[in-house]
C-alpha cells in the first residue's frame, strides 16, 4: 500500500523548503511528504490523490496566503479527507483566525512561526495527531475501483470479466455514493461509464474487454505464429484438453472471448462433480484448471475472439477480430453454448439493467434483502437461486413446464429453502421499467390468468444456444447449430461429404479432417461439467492420434 501523506502548504518558498526538510528527516520513512506552493494547486493535487485512492495523513498550511486562506484551503481540502489531522501554521497576527477554524474546520492544532527547534516545537505535536489518526483511520482499498450504476451493461460486463478472472475489484454505485459520483465528475464531463481507477493512478473509461484485459496483465496476444494444437474455448471441455496437450509437450494455445470457465466458470457451487463431496465453486475449478494449463506451457488469451477457422493445405488458420491470424494442425471448437434470450419488447433496453443472463454469481451482492426472479428450472437455474437467497429477501422461480427439471439435489435444497418459491406451468409474458426492471408480467398457462409482481433483478436460464458460427460454414452442423462429429456424420455409414481421408472421422471430429469440437457446442453432449472435462479429454487423445498420422 502507497505511504500515508502529509500534506503541506506554503506561498513562502523558503518556510516551505524549512518544513519540507523538518517532515523528511522525522516522518519520511513511514509518510510521503507532498508539498505545494499555492493553494488552488494543491487542491488540483489532491483530486490526483483522491483518484488513486491515496491516503491523507494531516495536512500543515499556512493560514496566509494570498490566494487563498489556510482555513479556506482546509474547508474544501476536508471533504475528500475528512479523517485527516489538520494543522496550521501562523503568525501572531493570525493566532484570532487561527482560534475561529478550530470550530469552521475542525481545526486539531496551530502552531507559531517558527517551529523551531523542531524537536521540541514540531514533532511532539504531530507525533501525537498521527497516532490518533492512525488508531482511527479506515484504510482505503489499495486494488481496482469501477465506478459505475448498476443500470449500465457495460458496467455489469466489467464486473463480470473481472469477476470471472478472480481480479479483486471495488464497486462504487455513483448514485449511492456521492464521492464516488464526485470521483466521475472529477476525470470525465461526459456520462460514459463505467469509470475504473487504478492504483497507478491510470483512469479507463468505458473500456472495451481487450483494453481492460490488457491493463491489468492478461495476454491478449500469441506469442508465437504457429500451435501444434489451438483451442477455440476455455470451458471444462478447452481446458482439460489444454491441460493434456501441455502436459505432453504439444505446443496448445486456448483462445477466449470473454473469461475462462464457460457457464461451468459462473456456477455458485458445483455438488456433484467427482472428487468434491462437499463441492467446489465454478471459480475455483477453473481457476485450478487455468494454473494448471500454465504450468505445462499452454498459453491462453483473454478477450479475443476467434472470428473464423480456415483451412489452407495441410494447415488450419485461425483469424481473431482484431485481424491476427494464428496457424496450426489442428483445431478444437470448444465454445461451448450461451442461454437464450428474452424476446419481448423492451428486454433488450434491460439486459444488464436488472435482466441478468446467468451472472448471479457476479450480481447478487448488489440486490440484498430485494424480491428478484430465476427464470428456468434446469440446474443453472436452481444452481442461481439458492446463490441469489444468500442475499435477496426473496426468490421466486419461474418455470414454464410442470416440474424443474434440476437434479434431485437441488430441488431439495430449493424446496427446504424459505426464502424461495417456485412458479409452476408460468410463462413470462412482459417486463417493464424505464431505465431498469420494475415489473414482470407472468401467466399461469393452467388457469390462463395474469399476475404482475414489482421486481428488483430477473435472473434468466432458459435453455442454450450453441456457438458454432467459428466454423458455420467449414462444418457440418444440425438445424439447431450443433456441431456434428463422428458417428452422427455418418448415419449410413459411409464419409460425410467432401470428406478427404481415407479413413473415416475420429469419435469427436468434425466433416473437415483436423477440427473437432466438444463441450456444449457439440451435438449429442451431455450438458454437465464432468461430460465436458470428458469429451475435451478424449478430444486431446484424438487430436494427439490425428498429429501422428498427418
Amino acid at each position: 500500500m502507497p505511504k500515508p501523506v502529509i500534506f503541506t502548504v506554503d506561498d513562502d518558498p523558503s518556510v516551505l523548503n524549512s518544513i519540507e526538510r523538518d517532515l523528511r528527516a522525522h516522518y519520511g520513512q513511514d509518510y510521503r511528504i507532498v508539498p505545494i506552493n499555492q493553494g488552488k494547486a494543491a487542491l488540483e493535487y489532491l483530486k490526483k490523490l483522491e483518484q488513486r485512492n491515496e491516503t491523507v495523513a494531516l495536512f500543515l498550511v499556512d493560514q496566509r496566503m494570498p490566494e487563498m486562506s489556510g482555513t479556506e484551503f482546509l474547508t474544501q481540502a476536508m471533504k475528500a479527507y475528512p479523517q485527516a489531522k489538520r494543522v496550521l501554521l501562523t503568525a501572531y497576527a493570525d493566532t484570532q483566525a487561527a482560534i475561529v477554524s478550530i470550530n469552521s474546520v475542525g481545526l486539531d492544532y496551530y502552531l507559531m512561526k517558527p517551529w523551531h527547534p523542531p524537536q521540541e516545537k514540531l514533532y511532539p505535536v504531530l507525533d501525537e495527531l498521527l497516532q490518533d489518526w492512525k488508531a482511527h483511520v479506515r484504510l482505503p482499498y489499495e486494488g481496482i475501483r469501477i465506478a459505475g450504476t448498476l443500470w449500465s451493461l457495460t458496467s455489469h460486463e466489467i464486473k463480470d470479466f473481472l469477476t470471472r478472472h478472480q481480479i479483486p475489484y471495488q464497486w462504487l454505485d455513483i448514485e449511492k455514493d456521492a464521492n464516488a459520483r464526485q470521483l466521475v465528475d472529477g476525470v470525465t464531463a461526459e456520462t460514459k461509464l463505467p469509470v475504473i481507477f487504478f492504483p497507478d493512478g491510470q483512469v479507463l473509461i468505458e473500456p472495451n474487454l481487450k483494453e481492460l484485459a490488457d491493463k491489468v496483465g492478461l495476454q491478449t496476444q500469441a506469442e508465437l505464429p504457429f500451435y501444434d494444437i489451438v483451442i477455440i474455448g476455455s470451458g471444462p471441455a478447452g481446458l482439460a484438453a489444454a491441460v493434456y496437450a501441455g502436459s505432453e509437450g504439444f505446443k496448445c494455445l486456448v483462445i477466449e472471448r470473454a473469461a475462462p470457465g464457460g457457464q461451468a466458470g459462473s456456477s455458485p457451487k458445483i455438488e456433484n462433480y467427482l472428487g468434491f463431496p462437499t463441492g467446489i465453486s465454478g471459480d475455483d475449478l477453473t481457476r485450478r484448471a487455468v494454473s494448471q494449463a500454465k504450468r505445462f506451457g499452454v498459453e491462453i488469451l483473454s478477450a479475443q475472439e476467434a472470428a473464423q477457422v480456415e483451412v489452407k493445405d495441410a494447415y488450419r488458420i485461425v483469424k481473431l477480430n482484431d485481424g491476427t491470424e494464428i496457424s496450426c494442425h489442428a483445431v478444437l471448437i470448444a465454445t461451448g453454448a450461451s442461454f437464450h434470450t428474452l424476446k419481448m419488447p423492451g428486454a433488450d433496453s434491460l439486459n444488464g439493467a436488472g435482466i441478468y443472463y446467468g451472472a448471479a454469481y457476479t450480481e447478487a451482492i448488489n440486490y440484498k434483502d430485494q424480491n428478484v426472479f430465476v427464470v428456468g428450472g434446469a440446474n443453472s437455474a436452481a444452481q442461481g437461486a439458492l446463490y441469489l437467497s444468500r442475499f435477496a429477501k426473496k426468490v421466486t422461480v419461474l418455470i414454464r413446464g410442470h416440474e424443474i427439471t434440476a437434479s434431485k439435489y437441488l430441488v431439495d435444497a430449493i424446496v427446504a429453502n424459505p426464502k424461495i418459491e417456485i412458479m409452476l406451468d408460468t410463462d413470462l409474458v412482459e417486463v417493464k421499467g424505464a431505465n431498469s426492471l420494475e415489473q414482470i408480467t407472468v401467466r399461469n398457462t393452467k388457469l390462463n390468468e395474469l399476475q404482475t409482481f414489482d421486481a428488483s433483478a430477473m435472473f434468466v436460464f432458459i435453455g442454450v444456444q450453441p456457438q458454432s458460427k467459428v466454423v458455420k460454414n467449414l462444418v457440418m452442423c444440425n438445424n439447431k447449430g450443433y456441431i456434428l462429429t463422428g458417428t452422427d456424420l455418418m448415419p449410413d455409414q459411409k464419409p460425410p461429404q467432401g470428406w478427404s481421408l481415407e479413413r473415416l472421422p475420429f469419435l469427436l471430429e468434425t466433416s473437415t479432417p483436423g477440427i473437432f469440437a466438444a463441450g456444449d457446442v457439440r451435438y449429442g453432449t451431455n450438458h454437465r461439467v464432468a461430460s465436458a472435462v470428458g469429451e475435451g479429454s478424449i478430444a486431446y487423445a484424438l487430436m494427439k492420434e490425428y498429429l501422428r498420422g498427418r
